[in-house]
């Protein structure tokens, strides 16, 4: 590597390996603080002060390299926009849209690494193809190499050649995944194919054919570095299919936990680049990052008692559910009535959903509470791990309207104290508690469900009767201590706030 005109600052200069290491340990610990919602805030700040002292360190190592001095103007292009970029998403982006915002970086992360690995190849074809050559028109080369086969794998290292075609297969895959996703998530593709795209046969033919493709760049072609070229065209293409083929067929009910896979997929595909450009912190981030992602991917398939593979490959079925979808014996409430519920109620639990979320709800959830408190009345929230559309949504959700932490309970800590509750809230939340978890044979049979039916009074606030994303019925609506609050998430709680202010 080059150094600058000061001789003082590489990537191998032992300021700039150190400056690494610190912003590895800082992801370390920023990760470890977001394992509870006390310190995520701190452990998010963390991460991102880890990744400005990586880019910083990045850019003084490139200094004065006069190979790349025309980098400058890109550089600092690209580190402006990116900023200006984030900085509006964070500000503009709706609480509902994150999620889609989640998938659209998981993406973006996946896109960065596979084009670093397509740079990296095409810098070691032109190498391979300008190199001189023998009478037999095999690559010169002394020692090492020899006048065998002489591929990229034996040009730049086998390390180097399975790298770069893992992180452009890995980063493709995330890429088109992640669109799909987001496509999902937005209401824009609601069906489970595109065309052709999300037929498993073709799936397999197109991971077989993406495989060979990712051979022949590393492995194949002995002296045809132009043969490599189309495959790595080849190979790029079809992963992007894959990606999408992979994600389209899956239900929005189970996004929560690709979310977390692609997550550990954009994480994986940095850790293959950092292998291509020998770059340690890239290394340690990119596992960091598969490594959580795939904790995380198994907390959520855990938390629905699905494996990832039922997840992936099968999907919910609604079939059997689906058949009576009608409704007996169903009783609506008013925020007047629930108000003088609540008034009596010496204990309460929110249950939030994807439909507090939509609303935008949560402040005014938050303003109840207070409300409530003054009276008197001990006040709790039950978070299910795949309430919404995203892993943590409804913990961020609640955390931007300031409900305290210590009012915020998993599924595990609060579902037995359904029984000794006096009024359980449920503001737009369906599968996560819908008693046909209980019931064998039913689309979601034996998948864990928070108990709000024990309660002496439920209400479920809703706009309608109509089914949650794993398209079923819910018993809930028709059990003899179940109100139903037809209305807006929001609208419904400002009212009965203002009913219960009144009395």
């Amino acid at each position: 590597m080059p150094t600058d005109p000061m001789g003082a600052f590489t990537m191998e200069s032992p300021l700039i390996q150190g400056a690494y290491m610190a912003a590895a340990l800082l992801f370390i610990l920023g990760i470890s603080r977001l394992a509870r919602v006390r310190s995520a805030r701190q452990g998010n700040r963390i991460a991102a002060l880890a990744m400005f002292l990586a880019v910083v360190a990045t850019t003084i190592a490139l200094w004065g390299d006069a190979e790349r001095e025309t980098l400058w103007a890109t550089l600092a292009g690209g580190v402006v926009l990116g900023a200006l970029i984030g900085i509006v998403l964070a500000k503009r982006v709706a609480m509902t849209a994150m999620p889609e915002l989640v998938a659209l970086f998981n993406g973006l992360g996946g896109a960065a690494s596979m084009l670093v690995a397509w740079a990296e190849l095409e810098r070691a074809r032109a190498e391979w193809a300008s190199a001189p050559r023998g009478a037999d028109g095999l690559v010169v080369s002394e020692g090492a190499f020899g006048l065998g086969t002489v591929n990229l794998a034996t040009l730049q290292g086998p390390l180097f050649a399975v790298a770069a075609v893992l992180s452009i297969l890995i980063g493709a895959v995330t890429l088109s995944g992640s669109l799909v996703a987001y496509g999902k998530l937005a209401g824009k593709i609601r069906g489970s194919r595109l065309g052709p795209l999300g037929i498993r046969p073709l799936n397999a033919v197109l991971l077989a054919v993406a495989l060979a493709a990712a051979w022949t760049v590393g492995f194949g072609m002995a002296g045809n570095p132009e043969a490599v070229e189309w495959a790595v065209y080849a190979l790029v293409a079809l992963t992007l299919l894959l990606g999408v083929g992979l994600v389209v067929p899956i239900g929005g009910a189970d996004m929560p936990v690709v979310i977390s896979l692609l997550n550990s997929y954009s994480g994986l595909a940095a850790c293959a680049t950092g292998f291509v450009l020998q770059n340690n912190l890239l290394i340690v981030a990119g596992s960091l990052v598969g490594a959580s992602g795939l904790i995380l991917t198994r907390i959520m398939c855990r938390a629905m008692n699905r494996s990832l593979a039922n997840v992936l490959f099968a999907g919910i079925d609604a079939g059997a559910d689906a058949g009576d979808q009608e409704y007996t014996g169903v009783k609506s409430t008013s925020a007047a009535e629930l108000a003088m519920v609540l008034d009596a109620a010496q204990s309460v639990i929110f249950v939030p959903g994807y439909g507090l979320a939509v609303a935008q709800a949560q402040h005014k959830v938050q303003e109840l509470a207070t409300m409530l408190e003054a009276r008197g009345c001990e006040v709790r929230y039950a978070i299910h791990p795949v309430a919404g559309r995203m892993p943590g949504h409804m913990n961020v959700l609640l955390a931007e309207a300031n409900v305290p932490y210590e009012r915020l309970f998993e599924l595990d800590e609060i579902n037995g104290d359904f029984k000794n509750t006096d009024v359980t809230i449920v503001v737009g939340a369906n599968d996560v508690c819908n008693p046909a978890a209980y019931e064998e044979g039913s689309a979601i049979a034996g998948m864990p469900v928070l108990d709000v039916w024990d309660s002496r009074t439920v209400v479920v606030v809703k706009r309608s009767l109509s089914p949650g994303y794993a398209g079923i019925k819910n018993a809930l609506f028709e059990r003899d201590n179940a109100l139903m609050l037809f209305e807006d998430a929001k609208a419904a709680i400002e009212e009965t706030a203002g009913e219960l202010g009144e009395l």
